[in-house]
């Protein structure tokens, strides 16, 4: 489930940015990459802003975004 939480995570001059999903059943929480290794002003500043707010709307548009997300996911390696 989509947490509507944002990790920011800076790495020297470069930055990480990941929506957090948790499991509604064991509260596992999952790491989803929407930017890795950036430099912070690669990234709209309003956009940037959002993430370090956790912005609901924000995270809800990236949990919805379907084309998005099938770049990020790879569903046959994925093991259940």
């Amino acid at each position: 489930m989509n947490s509507g939480k944002f990790r920011v995570n800076a790495n020297g001059k470069n930055v990480d940015v990941w929506l957090i999903y948790r499991c509604k059943k064991c509260k596992h929480s999952w790491n989803l990459t929407i930017y890795e290794r950036i430099k912070p002003g690669k990234i709209p500043a309003e956009l940037f802003e959002a993430f370090l707010e956790n912005d609901d709307e924000t995270a809800g548009n990236y949990g919805r975004d379907i084309d998005f997300l099938k770049k990020k996911l790879n569903y046959p390696q994925s093991k259940y």
